[in-house]
């Protein structure tokens, strides 16, 4: 029988190793931001027993030798009671381009989200961001994770896989956008991208009072810019023409002078002079 299916050798415990990840937190909770304990709570949710004590035990004494953390997956490699470490991945779906863009449109219409991000953080409303997309930001479930573990033990999660889930919940603490690289999107990417959609978002034409009643009340906006207007018919008034002129007005307007010259009205004798300094303008007969 092989030293290491010796079940004696087996309960020696873990080989001790030197430069090993050690998690911050030596007593008490692992996880100091909103983040990593919400991603904790998928952990505990896994009723490990004792399985989550050991693993993190093995968290904080060093035992994990590397983590990493990438698209869809996180792998880490855990020394164990066996000479040969153990190879722990633990997968998560990425989401789609197609939800990215959508998550990221979102983001860009909060100018604290931007903000937030750019410092470091993750916005508390985040999740919401994600759920108000019908997108889950962390695993919801145990199923969401798919698990797996080199060493002998059967069950999922193991105290190898447990040890890891500790750390990386440490990880997400020191780098909170490896929760959103776990999920398929880089820091730099996502605020590239965030820029681009906020840079367009400015150079858009801001939308006036009279455009935001578009839509179900188009009716109502096409109608605004007519509402002093004349809702009934009009005559159409045609304007007296501005180059007749009539020059012998003032004689028709006054009573007839009881003047005569040699028989003849004086109005009569005064109209032909009125005419002739009316020039070459258009005339309308008396009467």
């Amino acid at each position: 029988m092989p030293f290491w299916d010796d079940p004696d050798y087996a309960k020696s415990g873990p080989i001790r190793v030197e430069n090993g990840i050690r998690a911050r937190s030596r007593r008490g909770d692992i996880g100091d931001s909103w983040w990593s304990r919400r991603f904790l709570d998928v952990l505990e949710s896994l009723e490990l027993g004792g399985r989550l004590a050991r693993g993190r035990s093995y968290a904080r004494s060093g035992q994990v030798l590397s983590l990493e953390v990438s698209a869809g997956a996180v792998t880490a490699v855990v020394q164990g009671s066996r000479p040969r470490p153990y190879r722990v991945r633990i997968g998560l779906a990425v989401l789609t381009a197609r939800q990215w863009t959508r998550v990221e449109r979102a983001l860009a219409e909060q100018v604290i989200f931007g903000a937030k991000l750019l410092a470091g953080e993750l916005p508390p409303d985040l999740e919401q961001v994600f759920a108000g997309l019908k997108i889950a930001l962390f695993p919801r479930r145990p199923g969401d994770l798919a698990m797996t573990c080199s060493c002998p033990d059967d069950s999922v999660a193991c105290k190898h896989i447990a040890a890891a889930l500790y750390l990386l919940a440490e990880a997400f603490d020191a780098d909170p956008f490896l929760v959103l690289a776990w999920r398929g999107r880089d820091r730099t990417t996502l605020l590239a991208n965030l820029r681009l959609l906020s840079t367009a978002d400015q150079s858009r034409p801001r939308r006036s009072p009279l455009d935001e009643l578009r839509g179900p009340h188009a009716d109502v906006a096409e109608r605004v810019s007519d509402f002093y207007a004349c809702q009934g018919r009009l005559t159409r008034l045609q304007p007296h023409p501005a180059d007749i002129v009539v020059p012998d007005a003032v004689l028709l307007e006054r009573d007839p002078l009881p003047l005569e010259v040699d028989g003849v009205a004086v109005v009569d004798l005064l109209r032909p002079a009125y005419l002739a300094m009316a020039g070459g303008a258009e005339t309308v007969p008396p009467g």
